[in-house]
């Protein structure tokens, strides 16, 4: 099982999608005058072809409302007087660890967009966090102004904040290595600072970089890292959710954020407890969200600030990220419970909604035989029911010895 992930025009001509005899299905990118407007999975039999009529219905049933949408913000700029505020400089941090090649793929997408930024100043920061060999620092080097970080202590929040404090530009831009960036990232996140000044950050939309395996489709089926194509304004009151913004995780994904970098340093980082590798690989990212947002400071997420994720190849590793997704986000919820008095009666109302929420997805994918979701489920919930039972605590007493190995 795969599917051909491909990025059609919709204001050029189209043509065919022919589909090889190993795939059955299309992941459909459409754009309009360059711009990113939506995503589909469409399923088709192997070896067959999407033909220019099949293309044309497809797009007046599910894209022309963003076409339009997109029509209408393009006439509003042209009629509205245009903010020539400087940006902010930028520094752009990539944290990673024995992944050479991807940090590779990553930096040479980088490297075709950062040439016309709108940004008066743009670094590119690459933390190595405690490889084992020198690729990652010989990678580095076959780019020109990418500067090299060594971080000794492993855990993804120490790199984190190695860059935050290593960092010279104003707003600070987190990639992972397992992503590339869209031809429009820089220029998507310019039109956010442009158009939101005073914000505490950013995310953005993350598209699958390939559908290649069962893992990759069904991870990409049931939601994967999207949060859709409309830009979503965050603020630490909504009146339509009473639990926000305990669930930080609508925000975004961590893999494409941004945040204002004084912001952070006065916040105190991203707490090294949370997302500290094999043992508690998440919470870092819903952790920093809630505390931008309890700040007082709005974030936004801004679709044209886009990158492409590799999602986990096997089933094996997607139903552990599942049963990461559950510890890091109790592992979350347990510390800001202790730290934060006022929304403590909405911590506890989060835990029983989302055990709740979690055994209802259970009994449907059981009364509907669907294994995998059922797997996943199972993989999910007692990754929470981990998280719950301490892990939080445990993780702290691992980094304090870190610290202490590394003083």
């Amino acid at each position: 099982m795969s599917y051909k992930l491909i990025d059609i025009e919709l204001s050029e001509p189209l043509t065919p999608i022919e589909l090889s005899t190993e795939q059955t299905g299309v992941g459909l990118i459409a754009r309009w005058r360059g711009r990113l407007i939506a995503f589909e999975m469409i399923e088709r039999p192997a070896g067959s072809t999407l033909s220019v009529e099949s293309l044309k219905a497809l797009a007046d049933e599910r894209f022309a409302e963003r076409i339009l949408v997109v029509k209408l913000e393009e006439e509003l700029r042209t009629r509205l007087p245009t903010k020539d505020a400087p940006l902010p400089n930028l520094s752009i941090a990539i944290c990673t660890k024995d992944r050479a090649q991807r940090l590779s793929r990553l930096l040479r997408s980088l490297d075709r967009v950062r040439a016309g930024a709108a940004f008066q100043f743009v670094e590119i920061i690459v933390v190595d966090n405690a490889s084992v060999d020198t690729s990652t620092r010989e990678a580095v080097e076959s780019f020109p102004d990418i500067r090299y970080v060594f971080e000794p202590k492993a855990g993804l929040d120490f790199a984190r904040n190695a860059a935050l404090h290593g960092a010279r530009g104003d707003i600070i831009a987190y990639l992972d290595d397992d992503v590339v960036v869209d031809r429009n990232w820089l220029a998507g996140l310019a039109k956010a600072c442009r158009d939101n000044p005073g914000v505490g950050g950013f995310t953005g939309l993350v598209l699958p970089f390939r559908l290649d395996t069962q893992a990759q489709i069904f991870f990409e089926r049931r939601g994967g890292f999207g949060r859709g194509f409309a830009r979503r304004e965050f603020h630490k009151a909504r009146f339509d959710n009473p639990l926000h913004p305990v669930g930080a995780g609508v925000l975004g994904a961590g893999c494409n954020m941004a945040f204002d970098r004084a912001l952070l340093i006065e916040l105190g980082g991203f707490d090294e407890a949370l997302d500290t590798g094999a043992p508690l690989p998440g919470g870092g990212d819903l952790d920093i969200f809630y505390r931008v947002l309890r700040s007082g400071r709005p974030m936004i997420y801004e679709p044209e600030y886009a990158v492409y994720h590799e999602h986990r190849e096997t089933i094996p590793q997607l139903r552990r990220q599942y049963w990461t997704w559950g510890l890091g986000m109790m592992a979350f919820l347990v510390k800001s419970y202790r730290t934060d008095d006022e929304m403590r009666a909405r911590h506890r109302a989060m835990v029983r909604w989302w055990f709740f929420d979690q055994l209802k997805a259970l009994a449907r994918a059981a009364r509907r035989l669907r294994g995998h979701d059922l797997r996943f489920g199972i993989a999910e919930l007692w990754g929470g029911i981990y998280g719950l039972a301490g892990e939080y605590d445990r993780s702290r007493a691992r980094i304090r010895s870190i610290r202490e190995r590394n003083p």
